[in-house]
């Protein structure tokens, strides 16, 4: 799998430079909006083409028509291995992959069947692993890998330990696989509360409290924007030098 994968010189390696986004092809799952559609718009301006995938196939349509020439789009559902396989099936190189794409419950033990309890794990955990595994042997010699985790991993704003661990477990999967990969890259996002399409239509109130919750808890004392998680993606995407790390793109919230 090494040796076939290694074939393929990269455009960076071809101009002798540090690693960018020009001509360089990067999957994004979960693409069609919030933090994956700012990074796909981040990827485009640089040069680069993006795949997005999704479940929704009129929200992937939209946000292809809004990204132009340089996005297509194929459903996919993280869940189904079956649905991952076919979804790279069609897509001949890989040089980066985000995944967004998760739908979990969250709660206290006590109040969660485990079947709920065991939902981040089965598709934030899970879907992302089986993301990075369907695209092996696609993946080029210097491809770069973002995972998604949450800055609950280092500290739970609630009860709500699965998830905590769930998010935890991701950043370990990141440590493993840059071993196994390189000089493949593998890194984590970690973002804290973030003011965008995740709490867009969520109710007012609820929204508030949480808003200020999180400000008061954070060191720089507000939520975070998409756009400033799909900055520090778009650097673990093209650093060179980055792997097996988790970037907290929280305000400080981890260091409280």
């Amino acid at each position: 799998m090494r040796a076939r994968r290694c074939q393929r010189r990269s455009a960076h390696e071809r101009r002798g430079s540090s690693p960018r986004l020009q001509d360089r092809v990067v999957v994004l799952i979960g693409g069609g909006s919030g933090i994956g559609f700012e990074v796909a718009r981040r990827v485009i301006a640089l040069g680069g083409s993006v795949v997005l995938g999704g479940r929704t196939p009129s929200r992937l349509e939209a946000a292809s028509a809004r990204l132009g020439e340089g996005a297509r789009w194929q459903t996919v559902d993280t869940s189904d291995s079956a649905s991952v396989e076919a979804f790279f099936a069609s897509i001949p190189v890989v040089d980066g992959i985000f995944t967004t794409a998760a739908e979990y419950v969250v709660g206290p033990m006590r109040d969660l069947d485990p079947t709920d309890a065991a939902s981040p794990f089965e598709s934030k955990f899970w879907g992302q692993y089986r993301v990075v595994r369907a695209a092996l042997d696609r993946l080029s010699s210097d491809a770069s890998i973002v995972l998604m985790s949450g800055a609950a991993s280092v500290r739970p704003p609630a009860a709500a330990p699965a998830y905590v661990a769930a998010n935890a477990a991701i950043e370990g999967l990141a440590r493993g696989l840059a071993v196994e990969l390189a000089p493949i890259r593998v890194n984590a996002v970690s973002p804290g509360t973030i003011d965008g399409n995740l709490w867009a239509n969520r109710d007012e109130a609820v929204r508030a409290a949480s808003f200020a919750q999180f400000s008061a808890d954070t060191v720089l004392g507000r939520p975070g924007r998409e756009g400033e998680v799909a900055d520090a993606v778009i650097h673990l995407l093209t650093n060179g030098y980055t792997t097996g790390s988790t970037l907290y793109v929280d305000g400080g919230y981890s260091l409280r």
